[in-house]
């Protein structure tokens, strides 16, 4: 389905709009990708689509042409606001506007029930912050069915990474722990305006009924946040930050002392985060 409205050059040269650095800002114009972007969080017909910094409205565009039912997008730049206004009214009743930040908002309160799928081409400045925010909501399963996320391919290889590689860190067993993440594609630099430094990658993430193992979200944050921080040292190092005996807690977890942070997989962090509870 094709929609009524002027090409997204002619509305961002209407509204003057130019991406804005400090808020992470960059335009995708291709019509082909945003729609390849839309179907990669589908379906879309029954669903409500949550979209986190739709700029000047591109992909909201693509979800709405591709059948979404309903849009909620979320947008802290006002200027965008007039433009997004113009989509609302060529798709009467199925888009929301709401002025506010992502970070800050209580979504709970907003998506009071029914299927929600998240797809944005998150702002960079942001994106892995709320990833974080998403994956660690108190209440699990999440109000999320699924998200499909815009990111740097750096940190797109970080959710994704497996033990003994380089990307390999905190936010891949935090990823791991809850969802089954994905890689769809890459986006190349020359389909945003103005182009960023690097390669961006789109990532599809589905919540898991329960996490990989048993663990306290809280216990596994610290757990990891002290492993990862000296991620050159060995465990005994490292985690004794959390506790004095934390080798003999590295052993009750059925882990040697010696190992290194990027040795581990998701389960066996599970194990540390509970072998150190009565602590943290």
């Amino acid at each position: 389905m094709k929609d009524s409205l002027p090409p997204l050059r002619e509305v961002i040269a209407a509204h003057d709009l130019r991406a804005k650095k400090s808020l992470g800002q960059n335009f995708l114009f291709d019509l082909n990708l945003t729609r390849r972007i839309a179907r990669a969080a589908g379906p879309l017909e029954d669903a409500t689509i949550y979209e986190v910094g739709p700029g000047p409205g591109g992909l909201t565009r693509a979800l709405l042409a591709e059948g979404a039912a309903r849009v909620v997008a979320v947008e802290r730049d006002e200027r965008c606001l007039p433009a997004l206004a113009q989509i609302a009214e060529a798709y009467r009743g199925r888009l929301e506007i709401v002025s506010a930040d992502a970070l800050k908002i209580d979504e709970r309160k907003l998506f009071a029930g029914g299927h929600v799928r998240i797809a944005a081409n998150l702002p960079y400045n942001i994106g892995t912050a709320l990833l974080v925010k998403w994956l660690t909501a108190p209440q699990w399963p999440p109000f999320w069915d699924s998200l499909t996320l815009m990111f740097q391919r750096e940190v797109a290889l970080r959710i994704v990474a497996k033990p003994d590689t380089e990307s390999y860190g905190r936010l891949s067993v935090l990823a791991q722990w809850r969802t089954k993440p994905k890689i769809l594609f890459d986006v190349s630099r020359s389909a945003f305006v103005p182009p960023p430094s690097v390669t961006s990658s789109i990532v599809r993430l589905e919540p898991l009924a329960q996490p990989v193992a048993p663990a306290v979200l809280g216990d596994l944050e610290k757990v990891t946040a002290a492993s990862f921080g000296q991620r050159r040292k060995m465990l005994r190092q490292s985690l004794k930050t959390l506790a004095a005996d934390a080798e003999e807690r590295i052993r009750a977890a059925g882990i040697a002392p010696t190992a290194r942070p990027e040795q581990l997989s998701v389960t066996e962090f599970a194990s540390l985060a509970r072998a150190f509870a009565s602590i943290l």
